[in-house]
């Protein structure tokens, strides 16, 4: 799945460095839409889509629902869960998430509606940003992701 949608008829997926370009045409040989970036726009890209699995499945798993569940019953949750993710990833890494972000995902689950959720590779998805969240805390600062670590001890992932 490449991501196609409404509201990107692009598609998301998108590469960057030394190796873009032949790797974008690898993957659009196959069949499906790939864009080449400059850093900054790329670590974009790469953060809302780390946003959208992380969000998605984590209340996915909480309420027992399938990608398009959470989609169109349980879309408040996600998307306040999506902006909290995006503010504290933002910050992190200096980039921006687009403005349209949480429209733009929304669109993505709809593509993918019938796809299980279910956390997994923890430690470079939702283990992401609870890093963030130890660390802050740690460091006696509030957490970043508070509704996050909610989430994440209430299914058991913590």
């Amino acid at each position: 799945m490449d991501g196609v949608t409404e509201l990107d008829p692009d598609g998301l997926t998108t590469v960057y460095g030394v190796h873009a370009e032949p790797l974008s045409k690898i993957i659009q040989a196959g069949g499906l839409t790939c864009k080449v970036a400059e850093k900054k726009p790329f670590l974009t890209a790469m953060l809302e889509k780390l946003i959208w699995i992380s969000a998605v499945m984590l209340v996915g798993v909480e309420h027992g629902a399938n990608v398009g569940e959470v989609e169109s019953e349980h879309a408040k949750e996600v998307s306040d869960l999506m902006l909290e993710l995006g503010r504290a990833g933002s910050q992190s890494l200096g980039v921006p998430v687009s403005e349209n972000m949480v429209e733009r995902l929304a669109a993505y689950s709809r593509a993918v509606a019938s796809y299980p959720c279910a956390i997994k590779e923890f430690r470079w998805r939702n283990g992401w940003f609870h890093g963030l969240s130890q660390k802050a805390v740690s460091e006696g600062l509030q957490d970043p992701c508070p509704m996050h670590t909610d989430l994440l001890k209430k299914t058991g992932a913590v």
